[in-house]
């Protein structure tokens, strides 16, 4: 499954400070059944979005303003609980390319960046400054791993792993880099048969 490059995302933010959300509250289970990813970003957050009657909330979500984000600023420890690839799924067909926040669950991290999803940790005063100022633009650059923020708020390291971040800018998942070593693979057979 490949996906768009990702290499400089500038964008405004939407902000969701709320601590401890979960892959529930991402994705509630009920819509675990399938396994395509299309669709999955209506039912983002569906819990927060729709009433008993599925008529539209008036949450952020739902808001013209939100679906022109691709940059989720996310309370404390985001991605908690169970492991459920349809989380960045859900995220990523709603329109959000990354999540920003001080803690992120390991399990919804290492998920995302398999599915093209850019989960990234800052430091607790840069994300501090990001839930202070919701809608703001900022730029994250893959590249040089970093967050540079507008109106003087600074310009911010970010780690991620060497091979996630070579997928990510390639546009590649695990399975399109190992296709993509196909001749290597082969030539290195052939030597050792």
């Amino acid at each position: 499954m490949s996906f768009a490059p990702f290499k400089t995302l500038t964008s405004k933010t939407l902000v969701l400070g709320a601590e401890n959300i979960d892959t529930d509250q991402i994705i509630p289970a009920r819509f675990l059944t399938t396994t395509n990813r299309k669709g999955l970003g209506k039912l983002a957050f569906n819990d927060w979005r729709y009433g008993d009657d599925n008529s539209e909330t008036d949450h952020i979500l739902n808001t013209s303003a939100a679906k022109q984000c691709q940059i989720l600023v996310a309370g404390h420890n985001f991605g908690c609980g169970s492991s459920r690839e349809h989380a960045p799924w859900a995220l990523m067909d709603y329109g959000f390319r990354a999540v920003i926040s001080s803690e992120i669950a390991d399990i919804f991290h290492a998920n995302a960046l398999k599915n093209g999803f850019l989960p990234i940790v800052i430091e607790a005063a840069a994300h501090q400054w990001l839930l202070d100022h919701p809608g703001e633009e900022i730029v994250i650059d893959l590249e040089a791993c970093e967050v540079r923020l507008p109106k003087n708020g600074g310009t911010y390291s970010f780690k991620v792993d060497p091979f996630s971040r070579h997928c990510l800018l390639q546009g590649q998942d695990e399975m399109d880099y190992l296709l993509e070593q196909d001749e290597v693979i082969t030539e290195y057979e052939a030597r050792n048969v």
